[in-house]
């Protein structure tokens, strides 16, 4: 491989002669060699203020035209590349200095260079133009507000259409009785329809909780520089900055928030991410409560009929697994786990700047990721070509003894228990029992004990 030499505070470093970077991001491959690579929405989030900064800098005449327009054009390039097109040339880890230092100079440099290729005499800088008025310590939560914010509202389509396939399935089976378990044990019947209506129910507030908390991501530290004072940065800079943002991600990004919590604090993020726990929690119980039902089908509750989208055995010819419930409650964990390193992470902003910075980004966009692919696949995979088993599940109603509580009205608590009893240990349908016991003519039990009547599926409420 050939090599060129760059120089930076410290000397001069052999860089990779094709290489967009300089010497910092070289310096950094070496001494920071371990985890994922820093999520590429970061890096575009970094170009785009990149951009917004020349942008703003240009405008304040503290940047001239022609070194503005230089870094404006090249940021623009980089930004049309692909996923694929534009990683190459950002190769640094997230396990690096806690303040993304090393990638914000990584930006820097490529985006310089990028601007010799248009221009060789341009004289761009990595720290002095494309970094002006600007600190790693603003810049790299600025960028993390972004992306994490474009990452939750694309998780909230997720969590919509996923409420949407549900609603399908609750319309469809509303009058579809089946037992109720409490406790894991029989319960009174309700329909399926009502037992989605609660899975609906729980997305529907895990989806408004988040939406009223992502606005927190609106608030971009940028102009804050190095310990929240502003140093270096012109009059009007944050906000400029901000406007562009705005305009970039069509999203209403201000700079009016105090820049001191902005460096040492990440409670937007942390906070939303709470969200997204309570989200995955609740998204576990109804992954297993689907992959519950539809166990079996010879000895389980094979209540629920699930699609067969693989083999389920390498051994055991013609299994079905609930594989995309599997997938999703596997990532529920995941998110689970990652709250607590983003929590202990977000903990730790000492005096004036938290440098657990790449961390908490990396584990929140993991955790959005992991829930916006698991709950679309969870949702097209399996809610969409779920059935239940009707006939069984009326089998299970009739020979529930819990129906009995239909009568405790008319023969009291008590007398009702001793019905079910005597059919648990004569091995009696409730029917059968209650006649045997003298205290319900056969006609009255017809008369009261009516399985859909006691879900109440055509009351208001439900």
């Amino acid at each position: 491989m050939e090599y060129r030499e760059e120089a930076d505070t410290l000397g001069t470093v052999r860089v990779p002669a094709t290489a967009l970077w300089g010497a910092q991001t070289e310096r950094s491959r070496h001494n920071f060699t371990t985890g994922p690579l820093m999520p590429l929405p970061m890096i575009r989030a970094l170009l785009q203020i990149k951009r917004a900064a020349a942008t703003a800098n240009r405008d304040l005449g503290e940047l001239r035209e022609e070194k503005a327009q230089l870094i404006i054009r090249a940021a623009t390039d980089l930004l049309a590349l692909s996923d694929e097109q534009l990683r190459p040339d950002f190769p640094l880890h997230v396990y690096q200095t806690g303040s993304g230092t090393q990638t914000n100079m990584n930006v820097n440099e490529v985006i310089a260079h990028q601007t010799a290729t248009y221009d060789p005499t341009s004289g761009v800088l990595p720290n002095d133009d494309v970094n002006h008025g600007q600190s790693s310590n603003d810049v790299f939560p600025t960028a993390m507000a972004i992306t994490a914010r474009v990452a939750v509202r694309q998780l909230e389509g997720a969590v919509q259409h996923l409420i949407d396939e549900l609603a399908v399935k609750q319309a469809a089976y509303q009058n579809v009785v089946k037992i109720g378990r409490t406790h894991l044990q029989d319960a009174t019947p309700l329909t399926f329809g009502q037992e989605v209506s609660g899975w609906v129910s729980m997305l529907e507030h895990d989806w408004d909780y988040l939406k009223s908390l992502d606005d927190s991501l609106l608030e971009l530290p940028i102009g804050g520089t190095a310990v929240g004072t502003g140093l270096n940065a012109a009059p009007g800079f944050a906000s400029l900055v901000a406007e562009q943002l705005s305009k970039a991600y069509d999203q209403p990004f201000t700079a009016k928030t105090n820049k001191f919590f902005g460096l040492t604090a990440h409670s937007g993020l942390n906070v939303v991410h709470g969200g997204l726990k309570t989200l995955a929690s609740d998204l576990l119980k109804i992954a297993n409560d689907v992959r519950f039902l539809a166990s079996g089908p010879r000895a389980g509750y094979n209540e629920l009929n699930i699609p067969a989208n693989e083999p389920g055995s390498s051994i055991m010819p013609g299994k079905v697994n609930p594989t995309q419930a599997e997938a999703l409650t596997m990532a529920a964990t995941r998110v689970m786990g990652n709250d607590v390193t983003l929590t202990i992470a977000a903990s730790q902003g000492n005096f004036e700047m938290n440098v657990y910075k790449p961390v908490i980004i990396e584990t929140f966009l993991e955790s959005v990721d992991l829930l916006t692919g698991t709950v679309t696949g969870f949702a097209d995979k399996l809610v969409h070509g779920l059935t239940v088993n009707a006939e069984h599940m009326a089998e299970l109603v009739d020979h529930s003894l819990m129906t009995v509580t239909a009568l405790s009205p008319y023969i009291g608590y008590h007398a009702s228990a001793e019905i079910a009893q005597l059919a648990e240990r004569e091995d009696l349908t409730l029917r059968e029992a209650a006649v045997k016991s003298g205290k319900v003519t056969a006609e009255q039990f017809d008369q009261w004990v009516k399985p859909l009547a006691m879900t109440n599926s055509d009351h208001p409420a439900n």
